[in-house]
């Protein structure tokens, strides 16, 4: 049997993919997985033990309409038993229509309930997790959600190219959209509690985007911090987190590269549902559960009230006391 499935982007969605990876392969050990991924993410998938063929959809010379409709007829002389789609937008359909196969998707939000939250009428709510609707798809297999199990790779040269960092904590204070964002100076506080008290530095993590919100979290935590935003590649972060302390993070896809090497990780909340995930001893949700929120599916550029409550009221000091209790009973 081969099948193929198609998850485009983000970082954070792609590695959601991978507890199903994991049981296909273990109902199927002679099944053939191939995964199509937007090039520019290939890093969140690229060396899965799971995956037999990666196949990337390069943006240069594969988008557009036509392109999109030869990627797909390309795909199809692969013969697929199964084509799963969870990515459903206009690309990865426009792919898929041009596979005679089967093809199965996930069930995405509803439209009506997307617009009313737009509308600020409602708040949004999910209807079950990401990984579980992920699954949904697969019902045609018979294979079933267990656990949000992810998966990570990284070589043995990441490691050894981020090991003198062993043993520090970190953090990623990212994300995709602003509101997602716990505040900076909230990061550096934290930062500078966990040194006065271990006298260990945090690590920050991020991309080019992020370096100038690592200075000012550096800046306020008096140096305690090392900023790495934009220095190192995506699979050396996650190498770096596999010999981390503990990780504290926003909403983003380093939440799940954490979890997917093992990382203490405490994920912190504040306009998008918690509700996306499930949690555990290595995955520790930190939410105001303010009344107005979740007001968002994604985040947005400010906050719709103006006041900002789901992020300003989570206070450095809880964070830190949940860590110590943790790292102190262990």
């Amino acid at each position: 049997m081969r099948v193929l499935i198609i998850r485009l982007s983000s970082i954070g969605d792609i590695i959601l993919t991978t507890p199903i990876l994991k049981q296909l392969k273990e109902k199927f050990p002679d099944i053939v997985i191939d995964f199509v991924v937007l090039k520019n993410f290939k890093d969140s998938i690229e060396g899965s033990p799971y995956i037999d063929n990666l196949i990337l959809f390069d943006k240069k010379k594969d988008d557009g309409f036509r392109n999109i409709k030869k990627f797909g007829k390309k795909l199809n002389e692969n013969k697929y038993d199964y084509v799963f789609d969870l990515h459903r937008k206009f690309r990865s359909k426009l792919i898929s229509s041009e596979i005679k196969s089967k093809i199965f998707v996930y069930p995405k939000r509803k439209l009506w309930k997307s617009l009313l939250v737009k509308l600020k009428l409602i708040k949004y709510h999910v209807d079950d997790t990401i990984i579980k609707n992920y699954f949904k798809a697969f019902k045609v297999l018979g294979i079933k959600y267990k656990w949000e199990d992810l998966d990570f790779n990284f070589s043995k040269d990441d490691l050894e190219n981020v090991k003198k960092y062993s043993g520090m904590f970190a953090m990623a204070p990212g994300a995709s959209k602003e509101t997602k964002k716990w505040l900076p100076e909230k990061f550096g506080k934290l930062a500078k509690k966990l040194y006065d008290r271990y006298k260990i530095k945090t690590v920050l993590l991020g991309g080019k985007e992020d370096i100038e919100r690592c200075e000012l979290i550096n800046k306020v935590s008096e140096n305690s911090c090392i900023n790495l935003a934009g220095k190192i590649s995506l699979k050396e972060s996650g190498a770096l987190l596999s010999i981390s302390k503990l990780l504290v993070t926003n909403d983003s896809g380093p939440f799940h590269i954490g979890r997917g090497v093992g990382c203490k990780s405490y994920v912190i909340f504040g306009p998008t549902d918690p509700n996306m995930f499930e949690y555990n001893s290595l995955a520790e949700l930190i939410y105001a559960n303010e009344k107005c929120s979740p007001c968002s599916l994604h985040g947005g550029k400010k906050c719709p009230k103006g006041h900002f409550n789901c992020m300003n009221n989570i206070d450095e000091n809880y964070i830190f006391e949940k860590i110590v209790k943790d790292l102190e009973k262990n």
